[in-house]
């Protein structure tokens, strides 16, 4: 029917060129960001399920950082051990060199010297060795105060606790460096060859509750190293299925483009022609 009031072939142009312009937009947006969601509407499951993944990917990236810090914790306490091993060492060298016969009183009276210096620096270890300025062998907040936690995951339910305050507290109270002692006293003198052969015996129990504490840091240790590469694994394939989601395939958006393109020129060409179909009623009028 010919009318001058309805053109239904440039009325059907009309909304084919403006869908193919909004799906062009799309395109040109995809294009543009390097998303193929940038709003809810453009795929409103696919967005919340990638952003569950996001927020996912993202704790398990802050909680590599906890196990690093945490390996650096103890590895820190561990070092502290091994120097309080080697003088726990050292004086068990002077202990046994104390007991022999040969040795006279100012050869022990010298030993003992070297032995009641290193007593103190346990002392001193055992007190100041800090990680991040916070007392770490004993003291508020220390590893020998309480358990500690370790965040080892995206979930609140994904921690990690390292216990070893009573052996820390028994080792303490073994060098007897509480407060206002910077000495282990416990540790006795090597003066007589008495006192250097008790001094032997107490030393290899000293030895052996240090290895023990040393131990169970090792342990812990090796247990966030291996924490940090399970996160490794899981954040990287959460993201790989986070990207399949968000991330635009340029290839296929680009071919996308280029066809919502030519649509979108032949539907303008057609609108135009359409008009030409008003003429037609005009020419009967004639």
């Amino acid at each position: 029917m010919l009318s001058l009031h309805t053109n239904a072939a440039a009325l059907t142009a009309q909304n084919s060129v403006g869908g193919t312009q909004k799906a062009l937009s799309t395109s040109m947006t995809r294009l543009g960001t390097g998303f193929r969601v940038n709003s809810a509407m453009d795929d409103a499951a696919g967005l919340q399920i990638a952003t569950r993944l996001n927020a996912q990917t993202r704790g398990m990236a802050v909680a590599q950082r906890n196990t690093q810090n945490g390996i650096s914790m103890m590895q820190t306490a561990e070092g502290a051990f091994t120097e309080v091993t080697n003088i726990l060492l050292r004086m068990k060298d002077l202990a046994t060199e104390a007991a022999n016969g040969a040795s006279n009183t100012n050869d022990k009276t010298a030993m003992n010297a070297e032995y009641q210096q290193l007593a103190a620096e346990i002392g001193n270890i055992m007190t100041n060795t800090k990680f991040g300025g916070q007392a770490l062998l004993k003291g508020a907040g220390s590893l020998g105060a309480a358990t500690t936690t370790f965040q080892i995951g995206a979930a609140a339910a994904e921690t990690m606790t390292v216990d070893v305050v009573t052996k820390l507290t028994n080792l303490d109270a073994a060098f007897a460096t509480g407060a206002g002692n910077a000495t282990a006293t416990s540790l006795g003198e090597i003066l007589t060859s008495a006192n250097a052969t008790a001094a032997i015996g107490q030393l290899e129990s000293r030895i052996n509750e240090v290895g023990s504490v040393r131990a169970d840091l090792g342990a812990a240790s090796n247990r966030l190293d291996h924490v940090y590469n399970n996160l490794s694994n899981m954040k990287t394939n959460t993201e790989q299925a986070r990207g399949r989601i968000m991330d635009v395939d340029y290839a296929s958006e680009t071919a996308n483009m280029t066809s919502k393109q030519m649509l979108m020129q032949a539907g303008t060409s057609m609108l135009k022609q359409s008009s030409s179909m008003s003429q037609l009623v005009m020419s009967l009028m004639q």
